[in-house]
Protein backbone atom coordinates (compact mmCIF):
# COMPACT_ATOMS: atom_id res chain seq x y z
CA UNK A 1 0.00 0.00 0.00
CA UNK A 2 1.47 3.39 -1.13
CA UNK A 3 1.45 6.06 1.48
CA UNK A 4 2.43 9.81 1.06
CA UNK A 5 3.90 12.35 3.34
CA UNK A 6 3.27 16.00 3.72
CA UNK A 7 4.24 18.50 6.72
CA UNK A 8 1.93 17.72 9.85
CA UNK A 9 1.71 18.94 13.23
CA UNK A 10 1.67 15.98 15.13
CA UNK A 11 5.29 15.21 13.76
CA UNK A 12 7.14 15.93 16.80
CA UNK A 13 5.01 13.93 18.91
CA UNK A 14 7.34 10.87 19.59
CA UNK A 15 6.92 10.62 23.33
CA UNK A 16 6.91 6.96 22.52
CA UNK A 17 10.52 7.46 22.15
CA UNK A 18 11.52 9.49 24.50
CA UNK A 19 10.25 6.97 27.36
CA UNK A 20 13.19 4.93 26.40
CA UNK A 21 15.96 6.91 27.65
CA UNK A 22 16.96 5.82 31.07
CA UNK A 23 19.74 7.23 32.84
CA UNK A 24 21.86 5.16 35.66
CA UNK A 25 24.31 7.06 36.41
CA UNK A 26 25.55 5.40 39.53
CA UNK A 27 26.33 2.81 37.40
CA UNK A 28 27.81 5.02 34.61
CA UNK A 29 25.71 4.03 31.72
CA UNK A 30 22.50 5.56 29.33
CA UNK A 31 20.40 3.24 28.31
CA UNK A 32 18.05 3.77 24.96
CA UNK A 33 15.53 1.18 24.86
CA UNK A 34 18.33 -2.35 24.80
CA UNK A 35 21.19 0.03 23.61
CA UNK A 36 23.57 1.44 25.65
CA UNK A 37 24.08 5.23 24.58
CA UNK A 38 26.83 7.62 24.93
CA UNK A 39 27.07 11.31 25.91
CA UNK A 40 29.92 13.37 24.53
CA UNK A 41 31.07 16.65 23.70
CA UNK A 42 30.83 17.99 20.23
CA UNK A 43 34.57 19.58 20.24
CA UNK A 44 35.50 16.65 20.77
CA UNK A 45 33.83 14.83 17.74
CA UNK A 46 35.23 17.76 16.18
CA UNK A 47 38.72 17.22 16.72
CA UNK A 48 38.81 13.59 16.15
CA UNK A 49 37.32 14.13 13.25
CA UNK A 50 39.83 17.35 11.62
CA UNK A 51 42.31 14.44 12.98
CA UNK A 52 40.82 11.45 10.83
CA UNK A 53 40.46 14.37 8.08
CA UNK A 54 43.95 15.16 7.96
CA UNK A 55 45.76 11.57 8.45
CA UNK A 56 43.32 9.87 6.04
CA UNK A 57 42.54 12.19 3.90
CA UNK A 58 39.43 13.53 3.24
CA UNK A 59 37.76 10.23 0.92
CA UNK A 60 38.61 7.65 3.28
CA UNK A 61 37.44 10.13 6.51
CA UNK A 62 34.15 10.61 4.37
CA UNK A 63 33.83 6.52 4.14
CA UNK A 64 34.69 6.16 7.50
CA UNK A 65 32.13 8.25 8.81
CA UNK A 66 29.35 7.36 6.81
CA UNK A 67 29.59 3.67 7.69
CA UNK A 68 29.76 5.08 11.06
CA UNK A 69 26.39 6.24 10.29
CA UNK A 70 25.00 3.10 8.35
CA UNK A 71 25.45 1.09 11.48
CA UNK A 72 23.56 2.93 14.05
CA UNK A 73 21.09 3.53 11.44
CA UNK A 74 20.88 -0.07 11.46
CA UNK A 75 20.12 -0.48 15.00
CA UNK A 76 17.21 2.68 14.87
CA UNK A 77 15.40 0.89 12.45
CA UNK A 78 15.02 -2.31 14.25
CA UNK A 79 13.81 0.05 16.94
CA UNK A 80 11.54 2.02 15.82
CA UNK A 81 9.75 -1.51 14.48
CA UNK A 82 9.08 -2.88 17.93
CA UNK A 83 8.11 0.64 19.23
CA UNK A 84 5.44 1.32 17.13
CA UNK A 85 4.12 -2.69 15.95
CA UNK A 86 0.47 -1.28 14.94
CA UNK A 87 1.17 2.21 13.58
CA UNK A 88 1.40 2.58 9.92
CA UNK A 89 4.57 1.78 7.62
CA UNK A 90 4.47 5.99 7.35
CA UNK A 91 4.80 6.39 11.34
CA UNK A 92 7.22 4.18 11.92
CA UNK A 93 9.31 4.95 9.49
CA UNK A 94 9.30 8.95 10.66
CA UNK A 95 10.49 7.31 13.93
CA UNK A 96 14.14 7.42 12.12
CA UNK A 97 14.02 11.27 11.38
CA UNK A 98 12.63 11.94 14.73
CA UNK A 99 15.65 9.68 16.63
CA UNK A 100 18.11 11.92 14.90
CA UNK A 101 16.07 15.02 16.52
CA UNK A 102 16.02 13.34 19.38
CA UNK A 103 19.76 12.66 19.59
CA UNK A 104 20.51 15.84 18.79
CA UNK A 105 22.65 15.43 15.71
CA UNK A 106 19.79 17.43 13.61
CA UNK A 107 16.71 18.46 13.60
CA UNK A 108 14.55 16.95 10.22
CA UNK A 109 12.18 18.13 8.76
CA UNK A 110 10.01 15.96 6.44
CA UNK A 111 9.35 17.47 2.95
CA UNK A 112 8.11 15.15 0.99
CA UNK A 113 7.60 11.08 1.68
CA UNK A 114 6.04 8.17 -0.77
CA UNK A 115 6.33 4.57 0.57
CA UNK A 116 5.08 1.42 -1.04
CA UNK A 117 6.50 -1.05 0.35
CA UNK A 118 4.30 -3.94 -1.88
CA UNK A 119 6.22 -2.38 -4.54
CA UNK A 120 9.61 -1.10 -2.65
CA UNK A 121 9.01 2.24 -4.24
CA UNK A 122 10.48 4.90 -2.19
CA UNK A 123 11.38 8.65 -2.49
CA UNK A 124 12.03 11.03 0.33
CA UNK A 125 13.36 14.21 0.48
CA UNK A 126 13.66 15.90 3.63
CA UNK A 127 15.76 19.19 5.10
CA UNK A 128 18.36 18.99 7.74
CA UNK A 129 18.42 22.48 9.99
CA UNK A 130 21.44 22.72 12.16
CA UNK A 131 23.29 19.80 11.20
CA UNK A 132 25.88 18.89 14.30
CA UNK A 133 28.41 18.12 11.16
CA UNK A 134 27.67 21.40 9.45
CA UNK A 135 29.05 22.70 12.99
CA UNK A 136 32.11 21.00 12.81
CA UNK A 137 33.06 22.37 9.43
CA UNK A 138 32.48 25.63 10.60
CA UNK A 139 34.46 25.53 13.64
CA UNK A 140 37.26 23.21 12.93
CA UNK A 141 37.50 22.23 9.00
CA UNK A 142 36.59 25.37 6.98
CA UNK A 143 34.13 25.39 4.56
CA UNK A 144 34.26 22.23 2.31
CA UNK A 145 34.31 21.48 -1.62
CA UNK A 146 31.31 19.07 -0.95
CA UNK A 147 28.50 18.12 1.06
CA UNK A 148 29.77 17.23 4.92
CA UNK A 149 27.07 15.39 6.59
CA UNK A 150 28.61 12.30 6.28
CA UNK A 151 27.64 10.03 9.36
CA UNK A 152 24.04 11.06 9.01
CA UNK A 153 23.80 10.61 5.57
CA UNK A 154 24.98 7.05 6.44
CA UNK A 155 22.37 7.32 9.04
CA UNK A 156 19.86 7.49 6.69
CA UNK A 157 20.71 4.99 3.95
CA UNK A 158 21.01 2.50 6.18
CA UNK A 159 17.67 3.53 8.34
CA UNK A 160 15.81 3.14 5.36
CA UNK A 161 17.60 0.24 3.16
CA UNK A 162 16.57 -1.54 6.63
CA UNK A 163 12.76 -0.44 6.65
CA UNK A 164 12.19 -1.19 3.50
CA UNK A 165 14.41 -4.04 2.79
CA UNK A 166 16.23 -2.95 -0.55
CA UNK A 167 18.94 -0.43 -1.01
CA UNK A 168 17.94 2.92 -0.46
CA UNK A 169 20.28 5.84 -1.25
CA UNK A 170 20.27 8.99 -0.03
CA UNK A 171 22.08 12.13 -1.71
CA UNK A 172 23.06 15.45 0.05
CA UNK A 173 21.70 17.45 -2.83
CA UNK A 174 22.54 20.85 -1.02
CA UNK A 175 24.50 21.67 2.17
CA UNK A 176 25.36 24.83 4.14
CA UNK A 177 28.84 22.85 4.80
CA UNK A 178 30.22 23.45 1.39
CA UNK A 179 28.11 27.16 0.93
CA UNK A 180 24.53 25.86 -0.12
CA UNK A 181 21.91 27.79 1.67
CA UNK A 182 20.29 24.34 3.11
CA UNK A 183 21.12 21.04 3.81
CA UNK A 184 18.40 18.85 1.76
CA UNK A 185 19.05 15.09 1.38
CA UNK A 186 17.00 13.09 -1.51
CA UNK A 187 16.72 8.95 -1.20
CA UNK A 188 15.05 6.88 -3.89
CA UNK A 189 16.44 3.17 -4.79
CA UNK A 190 20.18 2.40 -5.60
CA UNK A 191 18.97 1.86 -9.66
CA UNK A 192 17.70 5.24 -9.71
CA UNK A 193 20.94 6.65 -9.33
CA UNK A 194 23.67 6.43 -11.93
CA UNK A 195 26.74 6.86 -9.61
CA UNK A 196 25.01 4.28 -7.19
CA UNK A 197 28.16 1.45 -7.55
CA UNK A 198 30.49 3.94 -7.16
CA UNK A 199 28.76 5.40 -3.83
CA UNK A 200 28.55 1.95 -2.59
CA UNK A 201 31.58 1.55 -2.38
CA UNK A 202 31.98 3.97 0.95
CA UNK A 203 30.06 1.04 2.62
CA UNK A 204 32.56 -1.33 2.22
CA UNK A 205 35.12 -1.92 4.64
CA UNK A 206 38.12 -0.10 3.67
CA UNK A 207 41.00 -1.35 5.97
CA UNK A 208 44.24 0.68 5.47
CA UNK A 209 46.63 -1.98 7.03
CA UNK A 210 47.64 -3.63 3.89
CA UNK A 211 47.98 -0.73 1.96
CA UNK A 212 50.22 0.50 4.55
CA UNK A 213 52.16 -2.84 5.05
CA UNK A 214 52.31 -2.46 0.77
CA UNK A 215 53.75 1.28 1.47
CA UNK A 216 56.36 0.27 4.29
CA UNK A 217 57.55 -2.70 1.69
CA UNK A 218 58.26 0.05 -0.83
CA UNK A 219 59.83 2.80 1.74
CA UNK A 220 62.05 0.04 2.21
CA UNK A 221 62.72 -0.92 -0.97
CA UNK A 222 63.86 3.10 -1.65
CA UNK A 223 65.60 2.68 1.46
CA UNK A 224 67.92 0.50 0.56
CA UNK A 225 68.32 1.82 -3.05
CA UNK A 226 69.01 5.11 -1.41
CA UNK A 227 71.64 3.62 0.87
CA UNK A 228 72.92 2.23 -2.30
CA UNK A 229 73.04 5.59 -4.25
CA UNK A 230 73.98 7.62 -0.74
CA UNK A 231 76.80 9.49 -2.37
CA UNK A 232 76.63 9.10 -5.59
CA UNK A 233 77.05 11.89 -7.96
CA UNK A 234 75.27 10.92 -11.26
CA UNK A 235 73.59 13.60 -13.27
CA UNK A 236 75.35 16.80 -11.12
CA UNK A 237 77.05 18.93 -13.73
CA UNK A 238 76.21 21.89 -16.07
CA UNK A 239 79.23 21.34 -18.35
CA UNK A 240 78.57 20.25 -22.34
CA UNK A 241 81.19 17.05 -21.35
CA UNK A 242 79.26 15.79 -18.89
CA UNK A 243 75.92 16.20 -20.54
CA UNK A 244 76.65 14.80 -23.52
CA UNK A 245 77.90 11.49 -21.48
CA UNK A 246 74.88 11.42 -19.80
CA UNK A 247 72.51 11.70 -22.49
CA UNK A 248 74.67 8.57 -24.09
CA UNK A 249 74.27 6.85 -20.86
CA UNK A 250 70.84 7.44 -20.62
CA UNK A 251 70.55 5.73 -23.96
CA UNK A 252 72.56 3.20 -23.52
CA UNK A 253 70.38 2.31 -19.74
CA UNK A 254 67.41 1.35 -21.79
CA UNK A 255 69.30 -1.28 -24.10
CA UNK A 256 71.25 -4.64 -23.24
CA UNK A 257 74.43 -3.56 -24.91
CA UNK A 258 78.24 -3.65 -22.82
CA UNK A 259 79.38 -0.19 -22.17
CA UNK A 260 82.82 0.41 -21.34
CA UNK A 261 83.65 3.52 -19.37
CA UNK A 262 86.89 5.22 -20.49
CA UNK A 263 88.79 7.85 -18.00
CA UNK A 264 91.09 8.74 -15.53
CA UNK A 265 91.25 7.53 -12.01
CA UNK A 266 88.27 8.82 -9.23
CA UNK A 267 86.05 10.35 -12.39
CA UNK A 268 83.02 8.04 -11.22
CA UNK A 269 83.43 5.04 -12.92
CA UNK A 270 81.34 2.93 -10.60
CA UNK A 271 78.46 5.84 -9.91
CA UNK A 272 77.67 5.77 -13.98
CA UNK A 273 77.76 2.22 -14.02
CA UNK A 274 75.67 1.53 -11.05
CA UNK A 275 73.21 4.41 -12.96
CA UNK A 276 73.42 2.29 -15.78
CA UNK A 277 71.64 -0.41 -14.41
CA UNK A 278 69.27 1.52 -11.78
CA UNK A 279 67.84 3.15 -15.39
CA UNK A 280 67.49 -0.59 -17.14
CA UNK A 281 65.39 -3.19 -16.61
CA UNK A 282 67.51 -4.69 -14.47
CA UNK A 283 67.09 -2.49 -11.44
CA UNK A 284 65.22 -5.04 -9.82
CA UNK A 285 68.12 -7.61 -10.22
CA UNK A 286 71.51 -8.13 -8.22
CA UNK A 287 74.26 -5.37 -9.34
CA UNK A 288 77.42 -6.74 -8.45
CA UNK A 289 81.14 -4.35 -8.97
CA UNK A 290 84.17 -6.35 -8.84
CA UNK A 291 88.29 -4.61 -8.60
CA UNK A 292 89.95 -6.95 -11.29
CA UNK A 293 93.12 -5.05 -9.97
CA UNK A 294 92.91 -5.92 -6.14
CA UNK A 295 91.96 -10.26 -6.80
CA UNK A 296 95.10 -11.59 -7.25
CA UNK A 297 95.69 -13.14 -10.98
CA UNK A 298 95.94 -16.98 -9.73
CA UNK A 299 92.35 -16.46 -8.14
CA UNK A 300 90.46 -14.05 -10.15
CA UNK A 301 89.00 -16.68 -12.79
CA UNK A 302 87.66 -18.67 -9.36
CA UNK A 303 86.20 -15.08 -8.19
CA UNK A 304 84.74 -14.42 -11.42
CA UNK A 305 82.77 -17.76 -12.80
CA UNK A 306 82.98 -20.03 -9.45
CA UNK A 307 85.10 -23.17 -8.50
CA UNK A 308 84.20 -26.71 -8.28
CA UNK A 309 85.09 -28.34 -4.71
CA UNK A 310 88.88 -29.99 -5.27
CA UNK A 311 89.61 -27.86 -8.53
CA UNK A 312 92.80 -26.80 -6.06
CA UNK A 313 94.24 -27.06 -2.93
CA UNK A 314 91.97 -24.73 -0.37
CA UNK A 315 89.17 -25.31 -2.46
CA UNK A 316 87.46 -27.59 0.25
CA UNK A 317 83.54 -26.57 -1.23
CA UNK A 318 81.89 -25.58 -4.01
CA UNK A 319 80.93 -21.72 -4.62
CA UNK A 320 79.55 -19.51 -7.04
CA UNK A 321 81.31 -16.87 -9.07
CA UNK A 322 80.63 -13.13 -9.34
CA UNK A 323 79.02 -13.80 -12.70
CA UNK A 324 76.43 -16.55 -10.99
CA UNK A 325 75.45 -13.95 -8.10
CA UNK A 326 74.88 -11.71 -10.70
CA UNK A 327 72.14 -13.83 -13.06
CA UNK A 328 69.33 -11.30 -14.16
CA UNK A 329 71.35 -7.79 -13.44
CA UNK A 330 74.48 -6.20 -13.75
CA UNK A 331 78.24 -7.01 -13.44
CA UNK A 332 80.92 -4.36 -13.39
CA UNK A 333 84.67 -5.15 -14.16
CA UNK A 334 86.43 -2.14 -13.05
CA UNK A 335 90.19 -2.16 -14.84
CA UNK A 336 89.03 -4.96 -16.66
CA UNK A 337 93.01 -4.63 -18.57
CA UNK A 338 94.16 -6.58 -15.53
CA UNK A 339 92.17 -9.75 -15.78
CA UNK A 340 94.72 -12.73 -17.00
CA UNK A 341 94.57 -14.57 -20.47
CA UNK A 342 92.34 -17.32 -18.94
CA UNK A 343 89.78 -14.89 -17.69
CA UNK A 344 89.41 -12.71 -20.62
CA UNK A 345 88.64 -16.06 -22.74
CA UNK A 346 86.30 -16.99 -20.50
CA UNK A 347 84.60 -13.98 -20.41
CA UNK A 348 84.82 -13.94 -24.27
CA UNK A 349 82.47 -16.63 -23.89
CA UNK A 350 79.96 -15.30 -21.43
CA UNK A 351 79.49 -12.27 -23.88
CA UNK A 352 79.37 -14.35 -26.42
CA UNK A 353 77.36 -17.70 -25.53
CA UNK A 354 76.27 -16.89 -22.49
CA UNK A 355 77.32 -19.34 -20.47
CA UNK A 356 80.29 -20.26 -18.30
CA UNK A 357 82.53 -23.07 -16.83
CA UNK A 358 83.06 -22.89 -13.26
CA UNK A 359 87.09 -23.70 -12.24
CA UNK A 360 87.22 -27.99 -12.45
CA UNK A 361 84.00 -28.47 -13.62
CA UNK A 362 82.73 -29.74 -16.71
CA UNK A 363 79.44 -28.32 -16.49
CA UNK A 364 78.40 -25.66 -18.34
CA UNK A 365 76.13 -23.56 -16.71
CA UNK A 366 74.10 -20.67 -18.63
CA UNK A 367 73.94 -16.72 -17.21
CA UNK A 368 72.29 -13.57 -18.15
CA UNK A 369 74.65 -10.47 -17.24
CA UNK A 370 74.98 -7.38 -18.53
CA UNK A 371 78.52 -6.75 -18.70
CA UNK A 372 79.86 -2.89 -17.54
CA UNK A 373 83.64 -2.67 -18.25
CA UNK A 374 85.95 0.18 -17.28
CA UNK A 375 89.56 1.05 -17.12
CA UNK A 376 92.08 3.66 -16.81
CA UNK A 377 94.38 2.97 -19.51
CA UNK A 378 93.89 2.52 -23.00
CA UNK A 379 92.59 -0.68 -24.61
CA UNK A 380 93.69 0.11 -27.69
CA UNK A 381 97.50 -0.04 -26.61
CA UNK A 382 96.64 -2.76 -24.11
CA UNK A 383 95.84 -4.71 -27.25
CA UNK A 384 98.72 -3.67 -29.18
CA UNK A 385 101.01 -4.78 -27.02
CA UNK A 386 99.70 -8.06 -26.66
CA UNK A 387 98.09 -7.83 -22.82
CA UNK A 388 94.73 -7.63 -23.95
CA UNK A 389 92.61 -10.14 -26.40
CA UNK A 390 91.22 -8.15 -29.47
CA UNK A 391 88.24 -9.92 -29.97
CA UNK A 392 87.26 -9.31 -26.45
CA UNK A 393 88.52 -5.31 -26.76
CA UNK A 394 85.82 -5.26 -29.94
CA UNK A 395 83.26 -7.46 -28.00
CA UNK A 396 83.51 -4.60 -25.13
CA UNK A 397 83.75 -1.92 -26.63
CA UNK A 398 80.24 -1.89 -28.52
CA UNK A 399 79.06 1.52 -26.62
CA UNK A 400 82.05 3.31 -25.34
CA UNK A 401 82.29 6.24 -23.07
CA UNK A 402 84.57 8.64 -22.37
CA UNK A 403 83.68 10.22 -18.89
CA UNK A 404 85.86 14.13 -18.57
CA UNK A 405 88.33 14.29 -16.11
CA UNK A 406 87.46 17.51 -13.30
CA UNK A 407 89.55 19.34 -14.68
CA UNK A 408 88.14 20.14 -17.82
CA UNK A 409 84.65 20.50 -16.14
CA UNK A 410 85.42 23.27 -13.81
CA UNK A 411 82.04 24.59 -14.06
CA UNK A 412 80.54 21.60 -12.45
CA UNK A 413 82.89 21.88 -9.37
CA UNK A 414 80.31 24.18 -6.93
CA UNK A 415 77.36 21.91 -7.79
CA UNK A 416 79.81 18.79 -6.54
CA UNK A 417 80.92 20.69 -3.25
CA UNK A 418 76.93 21.51 -2.43
CA UNK A 419 76.06 17.69 -3.15
CA UNK A 420 79.43 16.11 -0.98
CA UNK A 421 78.68 19.28 1.87
CA UNK A 422 74.95 17.88 2.36
CA UNK A 423 76.19 14.46 2.19
CA UNK A 424 78.68 14.95 5.15
CA UNK A 425 76.89 17.36 6.96
CA UNK A 426 74.32 14.81 7.39
CA UNK A 427 76.55 11.97 8.04
CA UNK A 428 78.42 14.09 10.72
CA UNK A 429 75.80 15.98 11.72
CA UNK A 430 76.96 19.43 11.27
CA UNK A 431 76.41 22.21 9.79
CA UNK A 432 78.79 24.41 8.54
CA UNK A 433 78.67 27.56 5.91
CA UNK A 434 80.28 25.93 3.25
CA UNK A 435 83.56 27.11 1.44
CA UNK A 436 84.98 30.44 2.22
CA UNK A 437 85.28 32.26 -0.85
CA UNK A 438 89.46 32.04 -0.89
CA UNK A 439 88.86 27.87 -0.29
CA UNK A 440 86.75 28.08 -3.75
CA UNK A 441 88.79 30.06 -5.65
CA UNK A 442 91.62 27.55 -4.39
CA UNK A 443 89.44 24.64 -5.60
CA UNK A 444 88.68 26.28 -9.07
CA UNK A 445 92.32 26.42 -10.00
CA UNK A 446 93.23 23.32 -8.59
CA UNK A 447 94.24 20.55 -11.35
CA UNK A 448 92.52 17.50 -8.93
CA UNK A 449 94.78 14.92 -10.38
CA UNK A 450 92.64 12.69 -7.85
CA UNK A 451 89.24 14.15 -9.43
CA UNK A 452 85.72 13.71 -8.00
CA UNK A 453 87.17 11.08 -5.78
CA UNK A 454 89.63 13.18 -4.23
CA UNK A 455 87.05 16.48 -4.36
CA UNK A 456 85.24 13.93 -1.88
CA UNK A 457 88.10 13.08 0.42
CA UNK A 458 88.84 16.82 0.26
CA UNK A 459 85.53 18.34 1.45
CA UNK A 460 85.12 15.43 3.98
CA UNK A 461 87.79 16.49 5.45
CA UNK A 462 86.78 20.34 5.54
CA UNK A 463 83.24 19.53 7.32
CA UNK A 464 85.31 17.17 9.64
CA UNK A 465 87.94 19.96 10.52
CA UNK A 466 85.29 22.82 10.79
CA UNK A 467 82.89 24.09 13.36
CA UNK A 468 79.19 24.28 13.02
CA UNK A 469 78.10 27.89 11.55
CA UNK A 470 81.42 28.40 10.26
CA UNK A 471 83.25 28.70 6.67
CA UNK A 472 85.40 25.47 5.63
CA UNK A 473 88.78 27.24 5.29
CA UNK A 474 91.92 26.76 2.62
CA UNK A 475 93.84 25.36 5.42
CA UNK A 476 90.94 22.81 6.82
CA UNK A 477 90.22 22.01 2.95
CA UNK A 478 94.11 20.52 2.22
CA UNK A 479 96.98 19.59 4.71
CA UNK A 480 99.44 20.93 2.72
CA UNK A 481 98.11 23.66 0.05
CA UNK A 482 98.16 22.00 -3.18
CA UNK A 483 100.11 23.48 -6.44
CA UNK A 484 97.87 25.55 -8.72
CA UNK A 485 98.52 27.04 -11.42
CA UNK A 486 101.68 29.51 -11.60
CA UNK A 487 101.10 33.80 -11.91
CA UNK A 488 101.45 34.87 -15.31
CA UNK A 489 103.86 37.71 -16.14
CA UNK A 490 103.18 41.18 -14.63
CA UNK A 491 100.86 42.92 -17.29
CA UNK A 492 100.51 46.51 -17.86
CA UNK A 493 98.44 48.66 -19.63
CA UNK A 494 100.14 50.84 -22.40
CA UNK A 495 98.02 54.10 -23.47
CA UNK A 496 95.91 52.81 -26.16
CA UNK A 497 94.77 50.86 -23.49
CA UNK A 498 96.08 47.95 -24.61
CA UNK A 499 97.28 44.98 -22.25
CA UNK A 500 101.33 44.33 -22.52
CA UNK A 501 103.18 42.12 -20.97
CA UNK A 502 105.88 43.87 -19.26
CA UNK A 503 109.09 42.09 -18.77
CA UNK A 504 110.67 44.23 -15.97
CA UNK A 505 108.09 42.26 -13.25
CA UNK A 506 106.79 45.58 -12.25
CA UNK A 507 104.47 45.02 -9.04
CA UNK A 508 100.75 46.14 -9.29
CA UNK A 509 101.56 49.59 -7.81
CA UNK A 510 103.47 50.05 -11.02
CA UNK A 511 100.53 48.55 -13.13
CA UNK A 512 97.39 50.99 -11.59
CA UNK A 513 99.71 53.65 -11.29
CA UNK A 514 100.31 53.49 -15.41
CA UNK A 515 96.52 53.19 -16.32
CA UNK A 516 95.63 56.69 -14.20
CA UNK A 517 98.83 57.98 -15.12
CA UNK A 518 98.05 58.18 -18.74
CA UNK A 519 93.87 58.47 -18.28
CA UNK A 520 93.05 54.96 -19.39
CA UNK A 521 89.48 54.79 -18.60
CA UNK A 522 87.85 51.56 -16.75
CA UNK A 523 85.31 50.60 -19.67
CA UNK A 524 88.64 50.81 -21.82
CA UNK A 525 90.52 48.64 -19.07
CA UNK A 526 87.47 46.40 -18.99
CA UNK A 527 86.63 45.84 -23.01
CA UNK A 528 90.81 45.27 -22.98
CA UNK A 529 90.52 42.37 -19.97
CA UNK A 530 87.08 40.75 -21.60
CA UNK A 531 89.51 40.66 -25.34
CA UNK A 532 92.38 38.97 -24.00
CA UNK A 533 90.48 36.52 -22.22
CA UNK A 534 88.52 35.86 -25.51
CA UNK A 535 91.42 35.09 -27.13
CA UNK A 536 93.18 32.81 -24.85
CA UNK A 537 89.78 30.73 -24.76
CA UNK A 538 89.47 30.90 -28.29
CA UNK A 539 86.12 33.08 -28.35
CA UNK A 540 84.79 29.94 -25.59
CA UNK A 541 82.92 32.67 -23.18
CA UNK A 542 82.48 29.87 -20.33
CA UNK A 543 86.14 29.70 -20.23
CA UNK A 544 86.55 33.71 -20.36
CA UNK A 545 84.47 33.98 -17.66
CA UNK A 546 86.19 31.29 -15.67
CA UNK A 547 89.41 33.26 -16.19
CA UNK A 548 88.13 36.87 -15.52
CA UNK A 549 86.29 35.15 -11.97
CA UNK A 550 82.40 35.74 -13.03
CA UNK A 551 79.77 34.00 -14.31
CA UNK A 552 79.19 33.12 -17.84
CA UNK A 553 75.99 34.80 -17.63
CA UNK A 554 77.47 38.31 -16.34
CA UNK A 555 80.85 38.37 -18.64
CA UNK A 556 77.73 37.84 -21.40
CA UNK A 557 75.91 40.78 -20.41
CA UNK A 558 79.27 42.99 -20.26
CA UNK A 559 80.24 41.57 -23.82
CA UNK A 560 76.72 42.62 -24.98
CA UNK A 561 76.45 46.16 -23.47
CA UNK A 562 80.16 46.63 -25.17
CA UNK A 563 79.30 45.32 -28.57
CA UNK A 564 82.02 42.56 -28.41
CA UNK A 565 79.62 39.82 -28.32
CA UNK A 566 78.47 41.53 -31.67
CA UNK A 567 81.67 41.79 -33.19
CA UNK A 568 82.07 37.53 -32.66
Amino acid sequence: MAVSYKPQLNYLDFRDLTEQIQFQSTEGKIWFGEQRMLLMHLNALAAFRREMVNSMGVERAKGFFLRLGYQSGIRDAELARKLRPHCSELDIFLAGPQLHSLKGMVKVVPLEIDIDQDTGEFYGKLEWIDSFEVEICQTELGPMDQPACWALLGYACAYTSSFMGREIIFREISCRGCGDEKCVIEGKPAEQWEDAEEFSRYFKADPIMEELYDLQAQLSSLRISLKKQQGQYYGIGQSASYNKVCKMIDKAAQGKVSVLLLGETGVGKEVIARSVHLRSERADSPFVAVNCAAIPPDLIEAELFGVEKGAYTGANQSREGRFERANGGTIFLDEVVELTPRAQATLLRVLQEGELERVGDNRTRKVNVRVIAATNESLEQAVEAGRFRADLFYRLNVFPVKIPPLRERVEDLPLLVEHFLGKFHSEYDKQTLGLSDKALALCMSYGWPGNIRELENVIERGVILTDNNESISEESLFAVSPLVNASPPADCVDTGGKVTCSQSGGGPKDWFEHILGNGISLEEVEETLMRSALERANQNVSKAARLLGLTRPALAYRLKKSGILAET
